[in-house]
């Protein structure tokens, strides 16, 4: 064989092990390789099309990619990716972003995590229409998933994979407080003034970030804080287990029940006959000014139901706001003054807006009766009834009523009674 016979020889070899290490790549997409992977290797296999294919292609977009790549893995494969192959990158590499393995539920009410991919699996838990998961791979026309402390199969056509705009409409981005006493800024400026002040511990809601500071929202507008002092995350829906729906329904008995015990308390103790004073006051009821300086008594609470704690509590509009107080007369923050309400009818609640969010048990915005406790970014107040709540509001307006309820984003509404 001569030399130019063995050069053409030799570069035949290469060609065909490069093609056939190509077409490899795609073959091994297997079920432990993540979304993120699968549009990587979508781009690879751009990447690696012929000049006179490349000419064609060049208006197809990278998700064309992940369709060729998902509609190839739809038969069961458990390969892991050819490294060597994988080691091969685009001169432009693939910027990964939060929401390229996130996958929403898109169903009419829940789906079933499955501990295997068909019917016929066990059913490890469920996952709400618009709560989110992560894909970990493909098994047929099943994708494997995570979300929160459930891992399992979902078939694919419940799941909408890949759509940033879906996931940011679904999540919804939170700041948790870090410090004590974290100033609200109107502007993004140490100079600026300030709104606000919000306690170690709260969440708040997130309207923009830029340059290090963060624009949050609470009772007393839009504001800005510093980065250094919240931290920040994105928070989905999450899939619920066997386990935990059962515990959450178990917690969701008692609680009913000792909210029905506590009403019946509170009931027995308005039956008795009241000792009052001359000025009128009573052992259940406080007395004190009103921010115009005249006096004022109050009725102690009577009864035991939702109703109740609004009358009772309606009665303490116009007193002051005060930050970090729990007086009902001399003046209550917004968490403050829902404690104190409630614990005149024998309920004890937290001082803390992100925490009495997760008191009672949860109810719909759209299903909320007089007495329930209505979260927001940062702050809380007490449904009346009459698409109105009372609360706390800030030191300029103090104890007031504000209808629409839904005057700011409702976080949660929670029942105690």
């Amino acid at each position: 064989m001569n030399r130019n016979s063995i050069r053409r020889a030799t570069t035949c070899c290469l060609t065909a092990a490069v093609v056939i290490t190509s077409s490899s790549f795609v073959s091994h997409a297997s079920v432990s390789a993540g979304a993120g992977d699968l549009i990587t290797a979508a781009q690879d296999v751009q990447a690696d099309k012929p000049a006179e294919n490349k000419e064609a292609d060049k208006d197809t977009s990278v998700t064309a990619g992940v369709t060729e790549i998902f509609a190839n893995s739809l038969a069961p494969r458990h390969e892991s990716i050819d490294t060597a192959v994988n080691d091969v990158k685009n001169e432009t590499p693939v910027q990964k972003t939060e929401y390229d393995d996130i996958a929403i539920a898109q169903v009419e009410n829940y789906v079933n995590v499955r501990s295997t991919a068909g019917e016929d699996g066990e059913v490890l838990g469920k996952l709400y229409n618009n709560s989110a998961c992560t894909v970990l791979g493909v098994e047929g026309d099943w994708y494997k998933i995570h979300s929160g402390n459930v891992e399992g199969y979902i078939k694919s056509e419940f799941l909408v994979l890949g759509d940033p705009d879906l996931a940011k409409s679904v999540g919804y981005r939170v700041a948790d407080v870090t410090t004590d006493n974290l100033n609200v800024r109107s502007d993004s400026s140490t100079e600026s003034e300030v709104l606000g002040q919000v306690p170690q511990g709260e969440t708040l809601s997130v309207v923009e970030e830029k340059d290090g500071w963060v624009k949050v929202a609470i009772e007393e507008g839009d504001g800005w804080v510093s980065g250094d002092f919240v931290k920040c995350s994105t928070n989905y829906v999450v899939a619920e287990s066997k386990e935990e729906e059962e515990a959450r329904l178990k917690k969701e008995e008692e609680e009913r029940k000792a909210a029905e015990e506590a009403a019946r308390r509170a009931a027995e103790e308005a039956s008795r006959p009241s000792r009052s004073s001359s000025s009128g006051s009573s052992s259940g009821s406080s007395s004190g000014s009103s921010s115009g300086g005249s006096s004022r008594s109050y009725a102690p609470p009577s009864g035991g139901s939702g109703q109740a704690v609004a009358d009772y509590a309606c009665q303490f509009v116009g007193n002051p706001y005060v930050y970090g107080g729990t007086s009902l007369t001399n003046g209550a923050d917004c968490s403050g003054f829902v404690m104190s309400v409630y614990a005149a009818f024998g309920v004890g609640l937290p001082h803390s807006s992100s925490a009495l969010a997760g008191v009672g048990y949860g109810v719909s915005a759209d299903a909320m009766q007089p007495g329930d406790i209505v979260c927001y970014s940062g702050h809380v107040g007490i449904y009346i009834g009459g698409n109105t709540i009372v609360h706390a509001s800030t030191e300029a307006t103090g104890i007031k009523y504000t209808s629409p309820a839904n005057y700011r984003t409702i976080v949660a509404v929670r029942r105690i009674f």
